[in-house]
C-alpha cells in the first residue's frame, strides 16, 4: 500500500462529568418525622407530584388557631366597623365631643391592622404547611432516597434528588498550560472507557477564571446522547487542530520491545524486500495510525502478512505487478 496523507486531528483527552443543567436536590425546609414516602428511587415525576411527607399535625393545629384568632380579630373589626359609623353621626349631630370621636377612629384603625396582621400571619402559617408535603419542582428522574419512613429530618437532610435528563453537559477541566488555545467553537468528541466515540459537540462556553483547586479552566459543551446520565463519568477527546499527516493501516504496525515498526518495500532492480522501518505513531483515525515519524509519502508498505516477516527477506507483490499492494511470502 502507497503511504498518503489524510486529516489528522491533534487532541487531547480530559475525563469530563456529565451534568444536567436542571438537577434539584431536595432538603425539607421544616423539621419533622416522615409519615409517607411515595415515590422511590429511577421513577420518573411530573412537575409539582408529591414526593413525601413530613406529620404536618402539629403545623396543622397552628393554622387551626391562627384561623380562629382570625376569626376573633375579624369580629372586633366588623364591630368597631359599626361603632365609628354612629359615632361619626353623633358627632355630627353634637351629641359627642372630638375626644370621643378620636377614641373611636383609633380603635377602629387598631382593630382593623389587627385583622389584617391576623390574615397575614394564617397565610404565612399555610405556607408553611405546604413545606411538609415535598413536591417535584420539574418533571425528572427521582435520584436515590437514602431516607426512610419515619426517620427525623431537618433542613440539612438529603431527601433525594430530582434530574431532568436531558439539556445535557460535559464538564471539563483544561489545563492552564493551554489557556491560550481554549476557545468557544472548539470540537469535542465524547468517548466512553473503550475508546468508542459517543457524540461529537464543541465547547460553547469557557470560564474567564481558573479553579483553584485543580489549576484549570472549567469549560462546557453541550450533550444530547440519551445513552448518557447525570453526574457520569466520560473521556472527552478536545480537538485542537486538524492536519494532513502520512496514515497507515493498524495492521502494518507491529511493535517489538516496546519500538514501533512498519514494513517497507525495498525494490532492488525488480526484486523486492521487505525492510524494517522505525515509526512514531500517534493517535488512530478510523483503522489507521497516524505517522509522526519515520515514513514519507508515497513510500510503500507491506499490510497483509507481516506476521511472518522478517527485515530483508524476499516478497512478491500480489498478482506480481510492481506498484500493487504487496504482502509476505515465506522461503
Amino acid at each position: 500500500m502507497t503511504v498518503s496523507s489524510a486529516p489528522v486531528p491533534q487532541s487531547d483527552e480530559y475525563v469530563s462529568t456529565i451534568k444536567s443543567r436542571r438537577s434539584a436536590t431536595m432538603n425539607p425546609q421544616v423539621d419533622g418525622n416522615l409519615t409517607r414516602i411515595l415515590v422511590h428511587s429511577g421513577e420518573f415525576v411530573k412537575a409539582g407530584q408529591e414526593l413525601m411527607e413530613i406529620d404536618p399535625s402539629k403545623q396543622q393545629a397552628t393554622v387551626i388557631a391562627q384561623q380562629a384568632t382570625e376569626q376573633q380579630k375579624l369580629a372586633l373589626y366588623k364591630y368597631n366597623q359599626l361603632q365609628i359609623d354612629r359615632q361619626r353621626k353623633l358627632f355630627a349631630d353634637g351629641i359627642i365631643s372630638r375626644d370621643a370621636l378620636d377614641q373611636a377612629e383609633q380603635a377602629f384603625s387598631n382593630s382593623k391592622a389587627d385583622y389584617e396582621s391576623s390574615i397575614a400571619t394564617r397565610q404565612m402559617q399555610e405556607k408553611e404547611l405546604g413545606y411538609y408535603h415535598i413536591n417535584a419542582p420539574f418533571d425528572g428522574v427521582v435520584g436515590d432516597i437514602p431516607v426512610h419512613l419515619g426517620d427525623y429530618v431537618s433542613p440539612t437532610t438529603l431527601l433525594t434528588t430530582v434530574d431532568e435528563n436531558r439539556d445535557l453537559e460535559a464538564y471539563i477541566y483544561i489545563p492552564t498550560e493551554r489557556a491560550a488555545e481554549v476557545r468557544r467553537g472548539l470540537n469535542v468528541e465524547i468517548v466512553d472507557n473503550s475508546g468508542n466515540s459517543i457524540e461529537h459537540t464543541a465547547i460553547d462556553f469557557v470560564s474567564p477564571q481558573v479553579d483553584d483547586g485543580l489549576q484549570g479552566i472549567l469549560v462546557k459543551a453541550p450533550v444530547r446522547s440519551s445513552a448518557l446520565r447525570n453526574e457520569q463519568l466520560v473521556k472527552a477527546r478536545v480537538i485542537w487542530s486538524t492536519s494532513p499527516k502520512p496514515v497507515v493501516p493498524v495492521l502494518a504496525v507491529t511493535r517489538q520491545g516496546g519500538q514501533t515498526f512498519v514494513y517497507t518495500v525495498d525494490d532492488k532492480g525488480g526484486k523486492y524486500f521487505a525492510k524494517q522501518q522505525p515509526v512514531t505513531v500517534g493517535d488512530t483515525v478510523g483503522n489507521d495510525y497516524a505517522v509522526l515519524g519515520g515514513l514519507q509519502n508515497g513510500e510503500k508498505v507491506i499490510v497483509s502478512g507481516t506476521q511472518f516477516l522478517i527485515d530483508g527477506m524476499p516478497i512478491m507483490p500480489i498478482g506480481g505487478a510492481p506498484g500493487a499492494a504487496p504482502s509476505g511470502a515465506g522461503n
